[in-house]
């Protein structure tokens, strides 16, 4: 009885041991995590970066910056004409970047929720034209984690009594222009579609840009521009530099204007139309020493044995180390034969076997004469059905004459989140378009740049063993090594943890230790009884305030050491740019 109720006991330790276990690497995972995002964060402010000031001399018909959200309507429509019902769920936020922040205080609008369709619109103050003039879309897009499928393009909705009346946005919202990047398995572009009213029918068509530009899939920021022109021209800028140009009426599929003549549907072929270009030459006759029954080998008799050459040996033989299963029954399975292999003898000479002379192709072949082909007197050429005038003709000479637009939108899905979109310029202003890159994206980019150059020469050319890594060299993994060390040696041996990590040990291993002592001593029975599952909570609870505690503590060990740090970066990176 006593020996049932200590397996008892110890089996209810041993449940208990595994909660708080749990708890506790929870906790530890956490605490690291806050670790390292001080360390980040410390390490960041390693590079100077501007403050953020909006922008007030650009003026537009639509300009945003996010310094609030208050215009932007999130969708929660579901999708359209889609074989399965789905729902925009996706969640957005205005944020600064927690990547490569480049203006201390800039926000943007984040996309936040990966695998997951997202839609959010803008309505503009009133509905914008561009009727003989110029419309310049330009927006920046920032990939904080990359971009493997997804996409990150805008739309400019269609104005109309749907939208203004409150409709939600969905991808069943007509649109005027699409411009933005896409990226998915072999497909990676700069979108630019326009919708293009036919005149005739009142119909509206997607046209698509032949051999758009490759779209950028870097972590930093990246400037979009769209300029079209009232003379149909159009120019596709990636940080402000041309990746495109090109015109509406040219380099479109399906293009903008149909053709002016098609085929006759009710044309055919007539049967006497000849259209065959040659023909057997019905004046040649075969040759008469034309052998059409020669065959294409014969025996080569001026071939001769090899001396090397082992006819009385056959080339495969039993196998001599095969042997008859002990479970092979002869009346049952018939008379056991020996498999073959090949005959060894045979490995070392030229052959084995009756020897006979090879074939070779035969010099008098010549195969089934044929009339050579001559041209066809008769040939009339390639028949095509007669042309017609095109009822469905028109001719739009205007296409960047496009209908007004009443919103601004990102409809998308991506496997990706944390995607950033910010300072939207959508007007008529090439010049203003210039002045808000200089002011905001140059300025980023730049500072940007800065971060990632102080990151790469902070990295050792090779790469350092945790054992030698030292603080100045990388901050962020030093903490984060040195943490998981500690917690992988504790939960072996708490005391062979303090003796191999002290510089955690003295933070983290007392508030880990207590807790792992009491663990321990619930499965050594150094209780007569199970403590009950609230005060092991209770014990476990009164260790996550330690250890995270602790945590802050090293974490203010840390931004101690970034004016060190900051010097050694600073020497790194003129090193670097020296070379």
């Amino acid at each position: 009885m006593r020996v049932t109720s200590l397996l008892a006991v110890a089996a209810t330790a041993a449940i208990a041991r595994a909660d708080v276990l749990e708890d506790a690497g929870n906790v530890v995972k956490e605490a690291t995590s806050s670790v390292v995002s001080a360390v980040k964060s410390a390490t960041e402010s390693l590079v100077e970066k501007p403050t953020f000031t909006p922008v007030t001399n650009i003026k537009a018909p639509f300009f945003e910056q996010f310094l609030d959200d208050s215009r932007w309507q999130r969708s929660t429509a579901k999708k359209e004409n889609t074989e399965e019902e789905w729902q925009y769920v996706g969640t957005w936020s205005v944020e600064e970047p927690s990547v490569l922040r480049g203006i201390e205080g800039d926000k943007g609008l984040v996309l936040k929720d990966k695998a997951a369709h997202h839609a959010i619109s803008a309505k503009f103050d009133k509905p914008i034209s561009n009727k003989d003039n110029t419309l310049v879309v330009q927006y920046e897009v920032k990939l904080q984690g990359g971009l493997e499928c997804g996409g990150a393009y805008m739309k400019l909705l269609q104005d109309s009594k749907a939208l203004q009346s409150g409709e939600e946005f969905s991808n069943a919202s007509p649109y005027i222009i699409m411009f933005g990047p896409d990226r998915c398995g072999t497909t990676n572009k700069v979108h630019f579609i326009f919708r293009h009213k036919n005149p005739k029918t009142g119909e509206y068509e997607e046209k698509h840009l032949n051999s758009p530009p490759v779209a950028r899939t870097v972590r930093s920021t990246t400037l979009y521009t769209l300029i079209i022109k009232p003379d149909q021209t159009f120019e596709i800028l990636i940080d402000g530099e041309s990746a495109k140009t090109g015109s509406l009426l040219e380099d479109f599929s399906p293009a903008v204007n149909p053709d002016k003549e098609i085929d006759d549907p009710k044309d055919s072929k007539p049967a006497s139309w000849i259209d065959e270009k040659q023909i057997a030459d019905p004046a040649a006759t075969k040759p008469e020493d034309w052998d059409e029954d020669a065959p294409f080998e014969i025996v080569d008799e001026t071939a001769e044995k090899p001396e090397d050459w082992l006819e009385s040996e056959p080339e495969k033989i039993p196998d001599p180390e095969a042997e008859k299963p002990e479970d092979w029954d002869d009346e049952e399975d018939g008379d056991w034969i020996a498999p073959v292999v090949s005959n060894p003898k045979c490995d070392s000479v030229s052959g084995c076997g009756p020897w006979t002379k090879p074939l070779i192709k035969n010099p008098a072949f010549k195969g089934k004469w044929s009339a050579p082909l001559i041209d066809n007197p008769a040939y009339k050429g390639e028949w095509a059905p007669r042309k017609i005038a095109n009822p469905d003709f028109f001719e739009d000479k205007k296409p960047a004459n496009f209908e007004p637009m009443g919103a601004i939108g990102f409809e998308l899905w991506t496997m990706q989140n944390d995607i950033l979109f910010d300072n939207i310029y959508i007007g008529h202003s090439i010049a203003d378009a210039v002045t808000l890159q200089k002011e905001t994206f140059d300025i980023k980019k730049a500072s940007e740049t800065r971060q990632e150059e102080a990151e790469a020469a902070a990295e050792p050319e090779k790469p350092t063993p945790p054992s030698e890594l030292s603080f100045l060299d990388d901050p962020v993994t030093f903490i984060k090594e040195k943490f998981d060390l500690f917690v992988t040696i504790a939960q072996r041996d708490p005391v062979e943890a303090i003796t191999h990590v002290p510089e955690i040990a003295g933070a983290l291993g007392v508030g880990l230790l207590t807790l792992l002592a009491i663990v321990g001593g619930l499965v050594t029975g150094g209780a007569k009884a199970a403590p009950s599952s609230q005060q092991v909570k209770a014990k476990a609870e009164q260790t996550k305030d330690a250890v995270k505690k602790t945590a802050d503590q090293v974490a203010d060990s840390v931004s101690s050491g970034v004016d060190k740090a900051r010097d050694e970066v600073g020497k790194r990176t003129t090193r670097s740019a020296d070379k």
